[in-house]
């Protein structure tokens, strides 16, 4: 309950200082990991998948303007691509000589893990820079 409370706080600052809420809910998601004292909740993966994902997916698809898509294919496509696999490398550089002992496949595990890119960040932010949606 305390989570959907912080949630609820970050969503609705967010929109009072005009910044988009993806960038809030992670500052704010340090933040709380960092309290002591907190307990450590953990969802299983599979109900993440199952539950909560498609939903989100989904509205980021009905949102979604093919005509803009179309139109902005190849900017699209550097980024869901090419910036996915810079970030992959670059997490896993840096993690490769900051962590001792972590080897190259995991680190660069640990890259692709973090580097996929966000649609509902994306839409959001999207959304907020006013670009037209059909």
């Amino acid at each position: 309950m305390g989570l959907l409370v912080a949630v609820t706080v970050l969503a609705t600052l967010a929109s009072r200082i005009e910044v988009p809420y993806p960038i809030l809910l992670v500052l704010g998601g340090l933040v709380l990991g960092f309290l002591p004292g907190l307990p450590r909740v953990e969802l299983p993966p599979e109900l993440v998948f199952l539950i909560f994902l498609p939903p989100l997916l989904y509205v980021a698809a009905i949102f979604t303007s093919w005509r803009d898509f179309r139109a902005n294919l190849r900017p699209i496509s550097l980024l869901s691509i090419g910036l996915v696999i810079f970030t992959t490398c670059a997490v896993a550089a840096v993690a490769h000589a900051t962590i001792e002992g972590l080897t190259w496949s995991a680190a660069f595990a640990l890259g692709a893990i973090v580097s996929p890119t966000d649609a509902i960040a994306a839409t959001t932010v999207a959304q907020r820079l006013g670009v037209p949606r059909a």
